[in-house]
């Protein structure tokens, strides 16, 4: 399995805030999936900069996003998210919602989507260190079953 973290923030991208999203998923995913082979990258919330993450990432079998998912006019990671993707997976984010909302009635206004590009699946998680981790938690048991149905091995 091979993951690619990517944090969509400003400040972080600019060094101004450290970026605790990104480690925060890669533990999770350590932990969860620990013969993982997992890099992360943190970029500005600018749709060159997420589509160009995206397009380096394709050697990975998901990427996962922290950030940019919410109301703010500087969060596209959904539309850049939905740009590169070639078919929708919106299951996926339906499952994280929900899971969300049990924890906290803000999850609602998460924008989050989740789509795949030839044989990587891509995935938007919250940007607060709580959701990142709570979301990686949801959703990482199903990334190698994913891995291997994009793959052509299984159902």
């Amino acid at each position: 399995m091979k993951v690619l973290v990517v944090t969509v923030s400003d400040r972080a991208s600019r060094d101004e805030y450290e970026d605790r999203s990104g480690p925060a998923v890669e533990n999770v995913l350590r932990e969860i999936l620990p013969d993982a082979e997992i890099r992360r990258v943190v970029v500005p919330d600018e749709r060159a900069d997420i589509m160009r993450a995206f397009s380096d990432g394709l050697w990975a079998d998901c990427i996962l996003t922290t950030g940019g998912t919410g109301l703010s006019a500087r969060d596209i990671t959904p539309e850049v998210t939905t740009e590169f993707c070639d078919r929708a997976v919106p299951g996926i984010a339906e499952y994280l919602r929900a899971r969300s909302l049990a924890e906290t009635p803000a999850a609602m206004l998460s924008r989050a989507v989740a789509g795949q590009k030839d044989k990587t699946l891509v995935i938007n998680l919250p940007g607060s260190v709580k959701g990142a981790e709570f979301c990686a938690r949801a959703v990482a048991p199903v990334l190698g079953h994913a891995a291997r149905m994009m793959a052509g091995l299984g159902h």
